[in-house]
């Protein structure tokens, strides 16, 4: 079985910025829903999830923003051509149907790690696969023998999925290091500011060697360690609370306060009539002839442990 989460949010923008502008009928931009339902199409057919659902950031400060005035200070204000397209893609969304979670407070990484967490904790299906659809890296935190990241390569035709050989091949690091590493080295494009005086390199082997920040700290701070230069403990000790800060921004929360049951994320019913209607209305008329791709499929088997489970967690 497989439970397949969008980073909606990640996906639009990546979409947004490499597609040329599309237009419907009313002039009204919509290349990012388009090319959101283009790799949405894709995960389809190369994943056949069983169960969907999308995740949405919103407009308003998250707890981050509260701790850290200056959390994403620095990104460039989201275009309003962008922020008019959520709606579309919602509308879009309801009519397959996949239901959309979002939360005032809190980013759509930390409700996917939510998910996450209460499905693989509740042991619905011993051997369910999830895998998390979205443009960028910040959800490869949350990649273990169960879950993978499955993201856009170079522009939005080509994807790659990420599991925990893949992010040691890529990041010289374990999927459970990248949030230390962001605690050290920092994240510009969500300006976390890291440890200064701590690059990319630093980091790493700081991480290959300790662990984790706690044993990093624990050994520095009990004098024992020989091999780390002096420059790097004095940084690290005169940073340590920005950098246990660093570690607070990076971490996606397990705790978000959202009602999810895996059962209403089941991706087998389509209107396709519904669906048409939409992909009509915003002129993506191409689509329209690649709407039975959207057909979940369940085997007998998996509709059988469903059938089974009408009084267990599932239902």
């Amino acid at each position: 079985m497989k439970l397949l989460i969008i980073d909606s949010n990640a996906l639009l923008h990546r979409s947004f910025h490499a597609l040329p502008p599309l237009t419907d009928e009313k002039g009204e931009q919509t290349g990012a829903v388009y090319g959101f339902l283009l790799t949405f199409l894709k995960a389809i057919n190369d994943l056949r999830p069983n169960f969907v659902v999308a995740t949405f950031d919103t407009p308003s400060p998250t707890f981050r923003h509260k701790k850290f005035k200056k959390y994403k200070a620095k990104r460039e204000k989201t275009p309003s051509e962008l922020c008019e397209q959520i709606p579309k893609i919602k509308e879009i969304l309801s009519s397959l149907p996949v239901p959309v979670f979002e939360k005032v407070g809190f980013e759509a990484d930390d409700i996917i790690a939510t998910i996450t967490k209460k499905t693989l904790k509740e042991q619905i299906h011993p051997e369910i696969e999830i895998y998390i659809l979205t443009g960028d890296y910040d959800t490869l935190q949350l990649v273990d023998k169960n879950t993978k990241v499955y993201t856009l390569g170079k522009g939005i035709k080509e994807t790659v999925i990420f599991d925990k050989k893949g992010v040691v091949e890529k990041f010289d690091i374990l999927p459970t290091q990248m949030v230390d590493f962001k605690a050290l080295a920092g994240d510009p494009s969500d300006n976390i500011p890291g440890a200064t005086g701590i690059g990319k390199k630093s980091a790493v082997e700081l991480l290959k060697r300790f662990k984790n920040l706690e044993n990093l700290y624990k050994e520095i701070e009990s004098g024992r360690v020989k091999e780390v230069k002096d420059r790097i403990k004095k940084i690290l000790l005169d940073q340590k609370e920005q950098v246990f800060f660093s570690q607070l921004l990076a971490r996606a929360r397990e705790d978000v306060p959202v009602n999810f049951k895996l059962k209403n994320a089941k991706f087998s019913v389509l209107d396709e009539k519904e669906v048409e209607k939409y992909f009509k209305k915003y002129g993506f008329y191409s689509l329209i002839k690649r709407i039975p791709e959207l057909k979940g499929e369940i085997s007998h088997k998996e509709e059988g442990f469903i059938k089974e489970n009408r009084d267990g967690k599932l239902f």
